[in-house]
């Protein structure tokens, strides 16, 4: 019995360190840039410049369909698969764009690369491309996330941007930060663009 409750004790240690390692390494990963403009109760208004991105369509519906299938792809190109056999470092968030019609998942190249210095992808369904810059309204939750969560996510968003006047233009997308391993300190966001003057 001793032994046993030992046992458990020192997996637990082992878990903690563990989670606490990655909480630490993915704060170190190279994330998005954007300004905030605004800051309101539950949400805040950012600016983001244009960026580069590595993006893969899809005709998934939803946050699990594309959360399997789109992340294999890209993460292909960025640890090989692509004329040079580069390895690209990751980045964070992993954008998703997730609709009926059709959806899009892209990685954020890290910045020390523009469009015409990235290897061409071996996978002929990545696309390379600039984002253009835009205002974004976003909203934070913590935990892993879900088709509910995404939705509950995007509704509390829209109230609350009708509520302050401000029109939102597209689709409501989710960005996601951490590896599926990381169990505690998980940040995710859903956000959508939103018409901006600077004397709002």
């Amino acid at each position: 019995m001793k032994k046993m409750a030992t046992t458990v004790i020192v997996l637990l240690l082992l878990f903690i360190i563990f989670q606490s390692f990655m909480a630490f390494s993915t704060s170190k990963i190279e994330r998005q840039q954007y300004q905030v403009i605004k800051k309101e109760k539950d949400f805040e208004i950012r600016f983001y410049p244009p960026a580069t991105m590595a993006t893969i369509r899809s005709a998934a519906r939803s946050y699990r369909e594309l959360s399997s299938s789109g992340f294999r792809k890209i993460a292909g190109y960025i640890f090989g698969n692509n004329e040079s056999s580069a390895k690209i470092a990751m980045t964070s968030p992993v954008h998703m764009d997730i609709s009926d019609k059709g959806s899009s998942m892209s990685f954020v190249m890290p910045s020390q690369y523009n469009i015409n210095d990235l290897p061409k992808p071996n996978d002929a369904k990545v696309e390379l491309h600039t984002s253009p810059a835009e205002y974004a309204a976003a909203i934070e939750f913590g935990g892993y996330a879900n088709d509910a969560a995404i939705s509950k996510y995007a509704e509390q968003l829209k109230q609350s941007l009708e509520a302050k006047g401000i029109k939102h233009i597209g689709n409501f997308r989710y960005l996601g930060y951490n590896p599926p391993y990381q169990l505690v300190g998980r940040k995710n966001e859903v956000i959508v663009a939103v018409e901006w003057k600077q004397d709002n």
